[in-house]
């Protein structure tokens, strides 16, 4: 029986091809070699093994570093679910926001290879060239971080991008208003937002007709359980997939645990009877305020789908009287009393940042999430 591997067809026609990585990556898929992701200057480097892998580097938002290890079957399998499900083929070109360091970039890139789809990596470019670049590509695949999409929305102007007929977003929850301005954007495109995370690839798949603050239901393949539910149904979230990582080349994490072929990444949520997730954030980012769990991630979605916020990010901070204080970081215009109130009326007083500090530009990592570390060294130092 022979080994499923990465490939590069000889169909795919790579359209930036001066974009730091591709070279290397192109060169490793055509050989069969391993391949590693990590942040730098090089973002990709091969190399022979016994059995091809997949190492993608990454500290991540809290700064720890680690390198995930994985199967090309973890990938492969989930590409024929794709190409079953949108039509995905070697008539399309694929596009991707961000750098070759970061998983769901490299996800893009290496299923585009596998349809022998044409490929155009616009990390390097600010929002209106990357705008530019995918009108001038007609580029109709689409991966991003809802980050990224904001800044390419603002960019945009009076363009429309009518090529894109398929956007895959991951990394976050989009919001009303940014799933709007898309639709203006690139109107005959479908939007769908995938769940997951490096360890899991795909958990969830939401299309248009997502149940209101759900991130969707299983992926083809996902089994999904909720460990140890309190009253309201929240739990560890644990998933059984053909699409998990084999572990950790390097590094570790507290939070991410195996048993019996189920995985947990230390994700808090809830099933409905329906099936639908409804994520409520990191284990390891909750706090308690007042003996009342606070997810930040709750937080700075109401922020964020208030108008005049263009990034938000809160942060939960140890006080003497309360068990922790919130506190919140935003990229906007909003009005600081106007966002305490929305998190009071949705979230409850608890959740309310004692602070909300306006910044010209909040911190990202290459992955295109917030640097979560950077900003709490900011409130640290004063």
């Amino acid at each position: 029986m022979s080994l499923t591997t990465f490939r590069m067809s000889a169909q795919t026609c790579i359209r930036t091809p001066d974009v730091a990585g591709l070279a290397e990556l192109t060169e490793a898929l055509r050989t069969g070699k391993s391949i590693l992701a990590r942040p730098g200057e090089n973002p990709i480097s091969a190399k022979a093994e016994p059995q091809q892998k997949l190492y993608c580097q990454s500290s991540g938002s809290t700064g720890f570093a680690k390198t995930i290890r994985r199967a090309p079957e973890s990938w492969t399998k989930s590409f024929e679910i794709d190409q079953q499900l949108f039509g995905l083929s070697g008539a399309d070109t694929f596009a991707s926001l961000g750098t070759l360091s970061h998983s769901l970039t490299l996800f893009a890139a290496v299923a585009a290879c596998h349809f022998g789809a044409d490929l155009a990596m616009l990390g390097g470019a600010g929002p209106r060239a990357q705008q530019q670049g995918l009108a001038e590509f007609a580029a109709s695949v689409l991966y991003a971080t809802p980050a990224q999409l904001r800044l390419l929305v603002r960019a945009a102007g009076a363009t429309r991008l009518p090529s894109l007929r398929l956007i895959f977003s991951s990394g976050g929850k989009l919001n009303e208003d940014l799933r709007s301005a898309l639709g203006s954007l690139c109107p005959n495109a479908q939007l769908y937002e995938i769940f997951g995370a490096s360890e899991t690839s795909y958990i969830t798949l939401a299309g248009h007709d997502v149940a209101a603050h759900s991130v969707g239901q299983s992926y083809p393949g996902v089994e999904i359980r909720i460990a140890d539910p309190d009253a309201q149904g929240v739990g560890e979230i644990w998933v059984q997939s053909p699409y998990l990582f084999e572990g950790y080349a390097q590094g570790s994490s507290a939070e991410t645990r195996w048993d019996r072929g189920w995985l947990s990444i230390g994700e808090m949520g809830r099933l409905d009877a329906k099936g639908n997730l409804f994520s409520r954030g990191r284990r390891n980012r909750m706090v308690t305020v007042a003996d009342k769990n606070v997810f930040p991630e709750e937080i700075e979605a109401v922020l964020l789908a208030t108008p005049g916020v263009v990034g938000a990010v809160a942060l939960g901070l140890p006080d003497p009287m309360r068990g922790h204080r919130v506190v919140a970081v935003i990229e906007g215009t909003a009005d600081a009393a106007t966002l305490r109130q929305r998190c009071r009326d949705q979230i409850g007083g608890h959740a309310v940042p004692k602070h909300i500090h306006r910044i010209d530009k909040i911190p990202m990592l290459p992955a295109g999430k917030p640097d979560l570390q950077a900003l709490r060294q900011f409130w640290e130092e004063g």
